[in-house]
């Protein structure tokens, strides 16, 4: 499976950081929030990843493309697709800590909906694929989550956390295990929120569409649909949207709080 990490976002509340790069690469104690990412993917056997790069591509590109690590099969193509040679290598090698990494420019104004639906020709080939944010850090049991999905006739499954009602609400039908309402940002207060981390069927591809927001409009055409599953997840979770989020994770990284 491969996991896809939206990273193209302007990150405007954290501007003191992202005047010069994009949000994945604001360090945490001297090591990019994308890299814990990746790492949590790959303590969970997860070892293929897709990044879809925005503002300041380049530099994503380039910090990977220049990144010390024997383990990486790095795809440096311009192109949506994979290069074959290097994915072929990637699969042929018997490195039990390989992984395959590609950047991919998706534009610099589209929105996270159409990212996804810009990553097609990639994601069409995988029955099932995971999609998280650039800035955040979870312990979340990723192959978990993946089996709770299987178990639900679902598009795509989101994952619950607890927190402040400033991001998306979910309502759930305990009875199905499909989402009952979703609304991005509402005013009221809320007790469990969007924390990304989701686990998607390809099928998303029939109903994502390069306009869109992910979150306030394709979710929302799932929930319709009834395809919107949820899993809850009780653990740590941790946004990097201020500067004083990225104290709080620096600070819980340092403790021990959270590993990777």
């Amino acid at each position: 499976m491969i996991a896809v990490i939206l990273s193209g976002g302007l990150g405007t509340r954290i501007s003191n950081e992202t005047i010069n790069k994009p949000k994945p690469l604001v360090l945490l104690n001297k090591k990019p929030i994308i890299s814990y990412i990746i790492s949590h993917y790959r303590n969970n056997s997860i070892n293929q990843f897709c990044i879809a790069g925005g503002y300041k591509y380049k530099s994503l590109n380039s910090y990977f493309r220049n990144l010390k690590d024997k383990n990486i099969f790095f795809d440096n193509s311009k192109k949506k697709s994979f290069d074959e040679n290097i994915y072929k290598k990637f699969l042929e090698s018997t490195n039990k800590k390989k992984y395959f990494l590609k950047v991919v420019d998706t534009g610099l104004k589209t929105l996270t909906g159409g990212r996804v639906a810009k990553l097609r020709v990639v994601l069409e080939k995988y029955e099932y694929f995971f999609l998280t944010y650039g800035d955040g850090l979870s312990n979340i049991n990723i192959l978990k989550s993946l089996n709770e999905f299987k178990k639900n006739n679902s598009i795509t499954q989101v994952t619950a956390v607890k927190s402040p009602p400033r991001f998306g609400e979910i309502i759930f039908n305990n009875k199905n295990y499909l989402v009952k309402s979703f609304e991005e940002k509402p005013h009221q207060d809320s007790s469990w929120i969007n924390g990304g981390f989701f686990v998607v069927n390809n099928e998303i591809l029939k109903y994502v569409k390069k306009s869109d927001n992910f979150e306030k409009d394709t979710l929302p055409r799932l929930v319709k649909k009834k395809k919107l599953a949820y899993y809850k997840h009780h653990g740590y979770w941790q946004c990097m949207d201020t500067p004083r989020d990225k104290i709080k994770l620096e600070k819980d990284l340092r403790s021990g709080k959270i590993k990777f």
